[in-house]
């Protein structure tokens, strides 16, 4: 088992990167490798809709990180994306990051297994949850829960430790995670992926 874990924050030791250490202890316990990258400090430049991957099978767009994280996710069980919540979103950055990947990289993601975790000082939590979920739920990929909606809180550094109940939530969603990539690896070896049906292509506007 392997897990791709994403930091949205810009910073590498914020309140965002003491939840995912939670997840990360618990991944290592059960003996899941962990693939651990820091994403919310780059200048990451948006999709502009050129449509090149398509042709190339790659975003054209030269900065490096998003193919990188292709790569990773490819090869991945699972995948983990933190966020410190902005106006009710997750950081910019990673929401440019996100766009670019699950667009470019058209791999078959179905049945790899995906959480978010999103941290705030007070509000929202459940829409910047909700706007990362939506990555998973487009590519068929299930979505782990915890015993609460996945989010912590905190503003200043080290405030998060003081969330007991967001740390303990962080360490659920990763036992459950461990248990539904095992389930779904079980799954695949006896049944197989659940056949596909031809895509259909219906717009509002014709």
């Amino acid at each position: 088992m392997k897990v791709l874990m994403l930091n949205g924050s810009p910073k590498a030791n914020g309140n965002t990167a003491r939840v995912l250490s939670e997840m990360q202890a618990i991944f290592e316990k059960e003996g899941v490798e962990v693939d651990y990258v820091q994403v919310g400090h780059l200048a990451v430049r948006g999709c502009t809709s050129c449509g090149a991957c398509y042709k190339e099978g790659h975003c054209v767009i030269e900065d490096d990180i998003v193919n990188e994280l292709a790569g990773k996710l490819a090869e991945c069980d699972g995948m983990v994306v933190g966020s410190p919540v902005y106006y009710a979103a997750p950081n910019g950055t990673l929401v440019t990051v996100l766009n670019r990947l699950f667009y470019s990289a058209h791999f078959d993601k179905r049945m790899k297994v995906g959480a978010a975790m999103v941290v705030a000082r007070r509000g929202g939590t459940t829409a910047a949850f909700d706007q990362l979920n939506k990555y998973f739920t487009i590519s068929g990929m299930p979505v782990v829960s915890g015993q609460y909606w996945n989010m912590a809180h905190g503003a200043r550094p080290g405030e998060v430790e003081q969330d007991g109940e967001g740390l303990q939530n962080a360490r659920t969603v990763a036992a459950n995670m461990v248990f539904l990539m095992r389930s779904i690896a079980l799954g695949k070896e006896r049944y197989g992926l659940p056949v596909r049906e031809k895509g259909v292509w219906t717009n509002f506007i014709r």
